[in-house]
Protein backbone atom coordinates (compact mmCIF):
# COMPACT_ATOMS: atom_id res chain seq x y z
CA UNK A 1 0.00 0.00 0.00
CA UNK A 2 1.21 3.20 -0.26
CA UNK A 3 0.20 6.40 0.75
CA UNK A 4 1.73 10.27 0.86
CA UNK A 5 4.27 10.63 3.51
CA UNK A 6 2.45 13.46 5.29
CA UNK A 7 2.26 15.58 8.08
CA UNK A 8 2.23 14.54 11.48
CA UNK A 9 -1.87 15.52 12.32
CA UNK A 10 -3.18 16.70 15.76
CA UNK A 11 -6.75 15.97 16.44
CA UNK A 12 -9.72 18.80 16.70
CA UNK A 13 -9.16 21.02 20.13
CA UNK A 14 -12.23 23.11 20.41
CA UNK A 15 -11.90 23.90 23.55
CA UNK A 16 -8.97 26.27 22.80
CA UNK A 17 -10.32 29.75 21.20
CA UNK A 18 14.04 36.93 -7.07
CA UNK A 19 17.55 35.77 -5.44
CA UNK A 20 20.95 35.91 -5.11
CA UNK A 21 23.63 33.41 -6.95
CA UNK A 22 25.02 31.77 -3.30
CA UNK A 23 21.73 31.96 -1.85
CA UNK A 24 20.16 28.32 -2.15
CA UNK A 25 17.73 28.56 -5.27
CA UNK A 26 18.94 29.55 -8.58
CA UNK A 27 15.05 30.63 -10.26
CA UNK A 28 14.93 29.58 -13.83
CA UNK A 29 15.66 31.64 -16.40
CA UNK A 30 12.78 31.51 -18.35
CA UNK A 31 -9.37 0.72 3.00
CA UNK A 32 -11.35 0.55 -0.24
CA UNK A 33 -14.79 1.46 1.31
CA UNK A 34 -13.06 4.31 2.57
CA UNK A 35 -12.53 7.39 0.42
CA UNK A 36 -9.04 8.92 0.86
CA UNK A 37 -7.86 10.06 3.89
CA UNK A 38 -5.42 12.72 5.57
CA UNK A 39 -4.50 13.57 8.77
CA UNK A 40 -4.99 11.64 11.61
CA UNK A 41 -6.99 9.39 9.77
CA UNK A 42 -6.35 5.67 8.49
CA UNK A 43 -5.43 5.04 4.77
CA UNK A 44 -8.41 4.60 2.11
CA UNK A 45 -7.59 3.61 -0.96
CA UNK A 46 -4.75 0.89 -1.90
CA UNK A 47 -2.68 0.71 -4.64
CA UNK A 48 -3.68 -0.38 -8.16
CA UNK A 49 -7.57 1.50 -7.58
CA UNK A 50 -8.64 3.24 -10.00
CA UNK A 51 -9.97 7.13 -9.86
CA UNK A 52 -12.49 8.38 -12.59
CA UNK A 53 -10.62 11.70 -13.38
CA UNK A 54 -9.89 11.64 -17.20
CA UNK A 55 -10.61 15.76 -17.40
CA UNK A 56 -8.64 17.09 -14.57
CA UNK A 57 -5.49 15.83 -16.00
CA UNK A 58 -2.98 17.81 -16.95
CA UNK A 59 -0.76 16.33 -19.28
CA UNK A 60 -3.76 13.97 -21.03
CA UNK A 61 -7.65 14.56 -22.04
CA UNK A 62 -10.13 12.52 -20.25
CA UNK A 63 -9.27 8.92 -19.01
CA UNK A 64 -8.96 6.35 -16.52
CA UNK A 65 -5.89 7.07 -13.80
CA UNK A 66 -4.50 4.45 -11.94
CA UNK A 67 -3.78 5.39 -8.83
CA UNK A 68 -0.20 4.16 -7.36
CA UNK A 69 1.12 6.04 -3.99
CA UNK A 70 -0.31 7.75 -0.06
CA UNK A 71 0.58 10.42 1.52
CA UNK A 72 1.64 8.15 4.98
CA UNK A 73 -0.60 10.26 7.23
CA UNK A 74 0.62 10.01 10.81
CA UNK A 75 -2.32 10.57 13.94
CA UNK A 76 -2.55 10.03 17.30
CA UNK A 77 -5.11 7.37 18.32
CA UNK A 78 -7.83 8.20 20.80
CA UNK A 79 -6.56 6.21 23.15
CA UNK A 80 -3.18 7.66 23.45
CA UNK A 81 -2.11 8.80 26.96
CA UNK A 82 -2.21 12.97 26.45
CA UNK A 83 1.39 12.82 28.14
CA UNK A 84 2.79 10.89 25.18
CA UNK A 85 0.87 13.41 22.82
CA UNK A 86 2.74 16.10 24.59
CA UNK A 87 6.23 14.38 24.99
CA UNK A 88 5.69 14.00 20.72
CA UNK A 89 4.54 17.53 20.18
CA UNK A 90 5.94 19.37 22.64
CA UNK A 91 4.60 22.60 24.10
CA UNK A 92 2.08 24.69 22.29
CA UNK A 93 3.95 27.42 19.33
CA UNK A 94 5.33 30.46 21.48
CA UNK A 95 5.16 33.70 19.96
CA UNK A 96 7.54 34.38 16.85
CA UNK A 97 11.31 35.25 17.78
CA UNK A 98 12.40 36.39 14.58
CA UNK A 99 15.35 35.31 13.01
CA UNK A 100 18.31 33.37 14.90
CA UNK A 101 20.21 35.63 17.08
CA UNK A 102 23.48 33.79 16.62
CA UNK A 103 24.73 34.52 13.51
CA UNK A 104 28.06 32.79 13.80
CA UNK A 105 26.27 29.51 14.45
CA UNK A 106 25.25 29.92 10.58
CA UNK A 107 28.49 31.42 8.97
CA UNK A 108 29.79 28.00 8.10
CA UNK A 109 27.04 26.10 7.19
CA UNK A 110 24.31 25.23 4.68
CA UNK A 111 26.78 26.77 2.13
CA UNK A 112 28.47 23.36 0.68
CA UNK A 113 30.87 21.30 1.43
CA UNK A 114 34.70 22.06 2.00
CA UNK A 115 37.73 21.07 0.43
CA UNK A 116 39.22 20.47 3.42
CA UNK A 117 36.46 18.11 4.38
CA UNK A 118 36.90 16.04 1.09
CA UNK A 119 40.18 16.02 0.55
CA UNK A 120 40.19 14.08 4.38
CA UNK A 121 37.27 12.40 3.33
CA UNK A 122 38.99 11.13 0.51
CA UNK A 123 41.43 9.78 1.88
CA UNK A 124 40.55 7.91 4.93
CA UNK A 125 37.65 6.94 3.25
CA UNK A 126 39.83 4.77 0.82
CA UNK A 127 42.12 3.64 3.30
CA UNK A 128 39.13 2.71 5.88
CA UNK A 129 36.88 0.55 2.99
CA UNK A 130 34.59 3.41 1.76
CA UNK A 131 34.70 3.37 -1.99
CA UNK A 132 35.48 -0.36 -2.18
CA UNK A 133 35.81 -1.46 -5.58
CA UNK A 134 36.89 2.37 -6.87
CA UNK A 135 39.58 2.61 -4.46
CA UNK A 136 41.54 -0.49 -5.33
CA UNK A 137 41.32 0.16 -8.83
CA UNK A 138 43.09 3.31 -7.93
CA UNK A 139 45.43 1.85 -6.11
CA UNK A 140 46.30 -0.50 -8.34
CA UNK A 141 46.99 1.68 -11.32
CA UNK A 142 50.17 2.58 -10.24
CA UNK A 143 51.56 -1.27 -11.56
CA UNK A 144 50.31 -3.12 -8.55
CA UNK A 145 53.28 -1.48 -5.37
CA UNK A 146 51.05 0.51 -3.77
CA UNK A 147 48.47 -1.84 -3.77
CA UNK A 148 50.63 -5.18 -2.62
CA UNK A 149 52.17 -2.41 0.29
CA UNK A 150 48.35 -2.57 1.39
CA UNK A 151 47.77 -5.97 1.60
CA UNK A 152 51.09 -6.45 3.18
CA UNK A 153 50.79 -3.87 5.63
CA UNK A 154 52.86 -1.51 4.76
CA UNK A 155 52.65 2.22 4.59
CA UNK A 156 51.73 4.34 1.51
CA UNK A 157 52.58 8.18 0.80
CA UNK A 158 49.06 9.88 -0.18
CA UNK A 159 51.31 11.27 -2.89
CA UNK A 160 51.53 7.63 -4.89
CA UNK A 161 47.94 7.13 -4.78
CA UNK A 162 46.08 8.11 -8.27
CA UNK A 163 42.12 9.58 -7.19
CA UNK A 164 41.68 10.49 -10.71
CA UNK A 165 39.16 8.06 -11.36
CA UNK A 166 37.44 8.47 -8.06
CA UNK A 167 34.86 11.11 -7.48
CA UNK A 168 34.67 12.52 -4.08
CA UNK A 169 31.14 13.42 -4.32
CA UNK A 170 30.49 9.63 -3.90
CA UNK A 171 32.44 8.88 -0.77
CA UNK A 172 32.19 11.98 1.68
CA UNK A 173 30.66 10.68 4.71
CA UNK A 174 26.86 10.77 5.75
CA UNK A 175 28.04 12.86 8.61
CA UNK A 176 29.40 15.72 7.11
CA UNK A 177 26.87 16.12 4.27
CA UNK A 178 23.96 16.39 7.30
CA UNK A 179 25.78 18.80 9.29
CA UNK A 180 25.49 20.99 5.50
CA UNK A 181 22.10 20.04 5.42
CA UNK A 182 20.16 19.96 8.66
CA UNK A 183 20.22 23.55 9.64
CA UNK A 184 18.04 24.30 6.07
CA UNK A 185 15.24 22.05 6.57
CA UNK A 186 12.69 23.02 8.68
CA UNK A 187 9.29 21.60 10.63
CA UNK A 188 6.21 23.07 9.69
CA UNK A 189 3.49 23.43 12.01
CA UNK A 190 -0.39 23.69 10.10
CA UNK A 191 -3.23 23.99 11.83
CA UNK A 192 -6.65 25.04 10.70
CA UNK A 193 -9.15 27.29 12.09
CA UNK A 194 -11.06 24.45 14.36
CA UNK A 195 -7.35 23.46 16.06
CA UNK A 196 -6.63 20.46 13.74
CA UNK A 197 -3.92 20.48 11.81
CA UNK A 198 -0.16 18.58 11.24
CA UNK A 199 3.05 18.84 10.99
CA UNK A 200 5.86 18.05 7.85
CA UNK A 201 8.91 19.65 6.82
CA UNK A 202 10.24 22.22 4.07
CA UNK A 203 13.76 23.04 2.83
CA UNK A 204 14.62 27.03 3.08
CA UNK A 205 15.19 28.52 -0.58
CA UNK A 206 16.11 32.10 -0.01
CA UNK A 207 17.91 33.65 3.51
CA UNK A 208 14.90 35.68 3.82
CA UNK A 209 12.47 32.62 4.29
CA UNK A 210 11.61 31.03 1.10
CA UNK A 211 10.74 27.94 1.77
CA UNK A 212 9.36 24.79 -0.14
CA UNK A 213 7.52 21.99 0.81
CA UNK A 214 4.67 19.91 -0.23
CA UNK A 215 0.74 20.97 -0.86
CA UNK A 216 -0.11 18.50 1.09
CA UNK A 217 1.75 19.47 4.54
CA UNK A 218 0.44 22.77 4.07
CA UNK A 219 -3.39 22.22 3.25
CA UNK A 220 -4.83 22.40 6.42
CA UNK A 221 -3.93 26.13 6.79
CA UNK A 222 -5.15 26.93 3.64
CA UNK A 223 -8.70 28.02 5.03
CA UNK A 224 -9.94 30.50 7.05
CA UNK A 225 -8.26 30.83 10.46
CA UNK A 226 -5.40 28.82 9.29
CA UNK A 227 -1.77 29.40 10.26
CA UNK A 228 1.55 27.98 9.95
CA UNK A 229 4.77 27.90 12.08
CA UNK A 230 7.85 27.44 11.31
CA UNK A 231 10.55 25.61 13.70
CA UNK A 232 14.13 25.90 12.44
CA UNK A 233 17.11 24.01 13.44
CA UNK A 234 18.65 26.08 16.29
CA UNK A 235 15.08 26.15 17.97
CA UNK A 236 13.92 29.20 17.03
CA UNK A 237 9.94 29.61 15.82
CA UNK A 238 8.26 32.12 12.98
CA UNK A 239 4.88 32.75 11.57
CA UNK A 240 4.25 32.13 7.84
CA UNK A 241 2.83 32.96 4.78
CA UNK A 242 1.61 31.07 1.99
CA UNK A 243 3.30 32.34 -1.19
CA UNK A 244 1.53 29.76 -4.04
CA UNK A 245 0.70 26.30 -4.27
CA UNK A 246 0.10 23.46 -6.89
CA UNK A 247 -1.76 20.92 -6.10
CA UNK A 248 -0.89 18.97 -9.53
CA UNK A 249 2.31 18.44 -8.36
CA UNK A 250 2.33 18.67 -5.11
CA UNK A 251 4.42 21.64 -4.24
CA UNK A 252 4.06 24.80 -2.50
CA UNK A 253 6.01 27.56 -1.81
CA UNK A 254 5.91 29.25 1.81
CA UNK A 255 7.88 31.87 3.31
CA UNK A 256 8.64 32.49 7.10
CA UNK A 257 8.16 36.27 8.70
CA UNK A 258 10.64 38.20 10.00
CA UNK A 259 13.40 35.91 9.29
CA UNK A 260 16.84 37.20 7.62
CA UNK A 261 20.41 35.50 6.89
CA UNK A 262 19.13 32.49 6.53
CA UNK A 263 21.18 29.33 5.78
CA UNK A 264 20.30 28.24 2.49
CA UNK A 265 19.92 24.95 0.99
CA UNK A 266 22.36 24.57 -2.30
CA UNK A 267 20.18 23.23 -5.19
CA UNK A 268 21.43 19.89 -7.61
CA UNK A 269 20.33 18.15 -10.21
CA UNK A 270 17.65 15.57 -10.27
CA UNK A 271 18.45 14.58 -14.10
CA UNK A 272 21.92 14.17 -13.23
CA UNK A 273 20.77 11.42 -10.64
CA UNK A 274 21.51 8.20 -11.16
CA UNK A 275 20.37 4.60 -9.75
CA UNK A 276 22.58 3.54 -6.99
CA UNK A 277 24.01 6.73 -6.19
CA UNK A 278 24.02 7.66 -2.33
CA UNK A 279 21.44 10.04 -0.92
CA UNK A 280 20.32 11.61 2.19
CA UNK A 281 16.64 12.05 3.29
CA UNK A 282 16.24 14.81 5.70
CA UNK A 283 13.07 15.68 7.94
CA UNK A 284 10.88 15.60 10.73
CA UNK A 285 8.97 11.83 10.90
CA UNK A 286 6.69 11.68 13.57
CA UNK A 287 7.51 15.10 14.60
CA UNK A 288 11.15 14.50 15.08
CA UNK A 289 13.22 17.15 13.82
CA UNK A 290 16.30 17.33 12.35
CA UNK A 291 16.46 13.48 11.57
CA UNK A 292 18.42 11.96 9.02
CA UNK A 293 18.55 8.66 7.13
CA UNK A 294 20.91 7.50 4.49
CA UNK A 295 20.37 5.31 1.43
CA UNK A 296 20.61 5.08 -2.25
CA UNK A 297 18.37 6.14 -5.02
CA UNK A 298 16.58 2.70 -6.16
CA UNK A 299 14.82 3.68 -9.28
CA UNK A 300 13.80 6.91 -10.87
CA UNK A 301 11.27 8.06 -13.05
CA UNK A 302 8.57 5.99 -11.17
CA UNK A 303 5.10 7.20 -11.92
CA UNK A 304 3.03 8.48 -8.55
CA UNK A 305 -0.45 9.10 -8.68
CA UNK A 306 -1.88 10.60 -5.71
CA UNK A 307 -5.58 12.11 -5.14
CA UNK A 308 -5.13 15.84 -4.11
CA UNK A 309 -5.75 17.02 -0.20
CA UNK A 310 -8.00 19.93 -1.81
CA UNK A 311 -9.89 17.87 -3.94
CA UNK A 312 -9.96 14.10 -3.90
CA UNK A 313 -11.51 14.22 -7.75
CA UNK A 314 -7.92 16.02 -8.73
CA UNK A 315 -4.66 14.31 -8.59
CA UNK A 316 -0.78 15.01 -8.03
CA UNK A 317 1.46 13.54 -10.39
CA UNK A 318 5.36 13.19 -10.53
CA UNK A 319 7.81 10.53 -11.52
CA UNK A 320 9.55 9.99 -8.64
CA UNK A 321 12.82 9.47 -7.61
CA UNK A 322 12.68 6.32 -5.56
CA UNK A 323 14.86 5.76 -2.74
CA UNK A 324 15.60 3.13 0.18
CA UNK A 325 16.30 5.92 3.11
CA UNK A 326 14.25 5.85 5.50
CA UNK A 327 10.89 8.13 4.91
CA UNK A 328 8.18 8.12 7.18
CA UNK A 329 5.23 10.35 8.16
CA UNK A 330 6.28 13.49 8.79
CA UNK A 331 8.87 13.58 6.42
CA UNK A 332 6.64 15.02 3.52
CA UNK A 333 8.25 18.37 2.03
CA UNK A 334 12.04 17.23 3.56
CA UNK A 335 14.61 17.25 2.02
CA UNK A 336 16.41 14.34 -0.70
CA UNK A 337 19.97 15.22 -0.84
CA UNK A 338 23.39 13.45 -2.73
CA UNK A 339 26.79 13.09 -1.27
CA UNK A 340 27.37 16.53 -2.37
CA UNK A 341 24.55 18.09 -0.31
CA UNK A 342 22.59 19.37 -3.14
CA UNK A 343 18.57 19.14 -3.13
CA UNK A 344 17.82 16.89 -5.94
CA UNK A 345 13.80 15.98 -4.45
CA UNK A 346 11.37 16.70 -2.59
CA UNK A 347 10.28 13.88 -0.30
CA UNK A 348 6.32 13.21 -0.58
CA UNK A 349 4.69 9.58 -0.77
CA UNK A 350 5.92 5.98 0.86
CA UNK A 351 5.03 2.66 -0.05
CA UNK A 352 3.53 0.99 2.86
CA UNK A 353 3.44 -3.04 3.79
CA UNK A 354 0.22 -4.77 3.54
CA UNK A 355 -0.99 -8.22 4.13
CA UNK A 356 -1.98 -10.86 1.41
CA UNK A 357 -5.21 -9.41 1.58
CA UNK A 358 -4.07 -6.36 0.87
CA UNK A 359 -5.17 -4.66 3.91
CA UNK A 360 -2.43 -2.10 5.11
CA UNK A 361 -1.30 0.45 8.01
CA UNK A 362 0.71 2.80 9.23
CA UNK A 363 3.73 1.00 9.67
CA UNK A 364 6.21 3.05 8.78
CA UNK A 365 9.12 3.01 6.11
CA UNK A 366 9.48 -0.62 4.36
CA UNK A 367 12.33 0.77 2.39
CA UNK A 368 10.26 2.04 -0.71
CA UNK A 369 9.93 5.94 -0.44
CA UNK A 370 9.15 8.18 -3.45
CA UNK A 371 11.00 11.80 -3.88
CA UNK A 372 9.40 14.56 -6.09
CA UNK A 373 12.55 15.81 -8.91
CA UNK A 374 13.98 18.97 -8.16
CA UNK A 375 14.26 19.22 -11.99
CA UNK A 376 10.58 18.97 -12.32
CA UNK A 377 9.60 21.79 -10.13
CA UNK A 378 12.26 24.68 -10.52
CA UNK A 379 10.02 26.77 -13.36
CA UNK A 380 6.80 26.06 -10.97
CA UNK A 381 8.40 26.94 -8.35
CA UNK A 382 9.29 30.37 -9.95
CA UNK A 383 5.82 30.83 -11.30
CA UNK A 384 4.45 30.86 -7.44
CA UNK A 385 6.98 33.25 -6.35
CA UNK A 386 5.94 35.41 -9.03
CA UNK A 387 2.59 34.99 -7.68
CA UNK A 388 1.48 33.38 -11.11
CA UNK A 389 -0.59 29.97 -11.66
CA UNK A 390 1.65 27.20 -12.22
CA UNK A 391 1.36 25.68 -15.71
CA UNK A 392 2.20 22.33 -16.99
CA UNK A 393 2.71 20.51 -20.17
CA UNK A 394 -0.54 18.95 -21.81
CA UNK A 395 -0.20 16.18 -24.72
CA UNK A 396 -3.78 16.16 -25.66
CA UNK A 397 -4.54 12.34 -25.31
CA UNK A 398 -7.01 9.78 -23.53
CA UNK A 399 -5.34 6.92 -22.76
CA UNK A 400 -6.21 3.37 -20.72
CA UNK A 401 -4.66 0.37 -19.62
CA UNK A 402 -6.67 -1.76 -21.37
CA UNK A 403 -3.72 -3.64 -23.53
CA UNK A 404 -4.95 -7.35 -23.39
CA UNK A 405 -3.75 -8.60 -26.51
CA UNK A 406 -0.75 -10.56 -27.12
CA UNK A 407 0.60 -8.57 -30.08
CA UNK A 408 0.55 -5.35 -28.34
CA UNK A 409 3.26 -3.67 -26.50
CA UNK A 410 3.38 -2.77 -23.26
CA UNK A 411 2.49 1.37 -23.37
CA UNK A 412 -0.29 3.36 -22.90
CA UNK A 413 -2.90 3.13 -25.12
CA UNK A 414 -4.15 6.11 -26.85
CA UNK A 415 -8.20 6.26 -27.45
CA UNK A 416 -8.81 9.50 -27.94
CA UNK A 417 -6.74 12.19 -29.50
CA UNK A 418 -7.75 15.79 -28.88
CA UNK A 419 -8.27 17.75 -31.74
CA UNK A 420 -5.64 20.65 -32.17
CA UNK A 421 -3.62 19.66 -29.28
CA UNK A 422 -0.13 18.57 -28.64
CA UNK A 423 -1.00 15.19 -30.26
CA UNK A 424 -2.87 15.58 -33.00
CA UNK A 425 -0.60 18.70 -34.45
CA UNK A 426 2.08 15.81 -34.10
CA UNK A 427 0.25 13.18 -36.40
CA UNK A 428 -0.65 10.71 -33.01
CA UNK A 429 -3.82 8.19 -34.00
CA UNK A 430 -6.44 6.49 -31.99
CA UNK A 431 -5.11 3.04 -31.56
CA UNK A 432 -1.74 4.12 -31.19
CA UNK A 433 0.56 2.72 -28.18
CA UNK A 434 3.00 5.42 -26.63
CA UNK A 435 6.13 3.43 -26.12
CA UNK A 436 8.75 6.29 -25.24
CA UNK A 437 8.43 9.70 -24.45
CA UNK A 438 12.28 11.10 -25.07
CA UNK A 439 14.58 8.62 -23.19
CA UNK A 440 11.43 7.78 -20.54
CA UNK A 441 9.91 4.08 -21.37
CA UNK A 442 6.46 4.44 -21.18
CA UNK A 443 4.81 1.10 -19.90
CA UNK A 444 0.94 2.39 -18.75
CA UNK A 445 -1.26 5.25 -18.69
CA UNK A 446 -0.08 6.51 -15.21
CA UNK A 447 3.58 6.24 -16.49
CA UNK A 448 2.38 8.48 -19.72
CA UNK A 449 1.12 11.39 -17.70
CA UNK A 450 4.25 11.66 -14.99
CA UNK A 451 6.58 11.54 -17.77
CA UNK A 452 4.59 14.49 -19.31
CA UNK A 453 4.95 16.61 -16.24
CA UNK A 454 9.10 16.21 -16.46
CA UNK A 455 8.49 18.80 -19.80
CA UNK A 456 7.75 22.59 -19.85
CA UNK A 457 5.14 23.69 -21.85
CA UNK A 458 6.25 24.60 -25.09
CA UNK A 459 9.11 22.03 -25.32
CA UNK A 460 9.52 19.62 -28.11
CA UNK A 461 10.47 15.48 -27.40
CA UNK A 462 10.38 12.89 -29.48
CA UNK A 463 7.26 9.99 -28.97
CA UNK A 464 7.70 6.20 -29.77
CA UNK A 465 4.39 4.60 -31.09
CA UNK A 466 3.72 1.51 -32.39
CA UNK A 467 0.95 1.53 -34.83
CA UNK A 468 -0.16 -1.65 -36.57
CA UNK A 469 2.58 -3.58 -35.18
CA UNK A 470 5.01 -0.74 -37.10
CA UNK A 471 7.41 1.39 -34.44
CA UNK A 472 7.35 5.06 -35.41
CA UNK A 473 8.95 8.43 -34.09
CA UNK A 474 6.59 11.47 -33.85
CA UNK A 475 7.76 14.89 -32.75
CA UNK A 476 5.72 16.60 -30.18
CA UNK A 477 5.41 20.14 -29.08
CA UNK A 478 4.27 19.84 -25.41
CA UNK A 479 0.80 22.76 -25.32
CA UNK A 480 -0.25 23.74 -21.78
CA UNK A 481 -3.03 23.09 -19.25
CA UNK A 482 -3.84 27.05 -19.06
CA UNK A 483 -4.82 27.38 -22.73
Amino acid sequence: MMWRMSDQQRPPQPQQPGQQPGQGWQAPQQSPQQPPQYGGQQPGQYAGRRIQQPAQLPGQAPGQVQQTARYPQQGFPPQQPPQQAQQQWGAPPQPPTGHRSDSSSKSGRGKGIGAGLLAGALVLGLLGGVGGAAAWDAFSTDGGDVAEDIVSGGSVDADEVDLSDVNPVDIVTVNQVSSEVLPTVVKIDARDGDGGGGSGSGIILTSDGEILTNDHVIASAAGDGGSLTISFDDGTLAPAEIIGTDPKTDTALIKAEGVSDLPTIDVGSSDATEVGQAVVAVGSPYGLQSTVTAGIVSALRRPIVIPSVEDPDEVSVYGAIQTDAAINPGNSGGALVNMGGELIGINSSIELARSSEGAGGDLGSIGIGYAIPIDDVKDIVAEMRAGETPTHARLGVATNDELTEEDVPAGALVGTVESGLAADEAGMEEGDVITRLADIPITSSNGLIAAVYAFRPGETADVVVDRDGEQQTLSVTFGSDAE
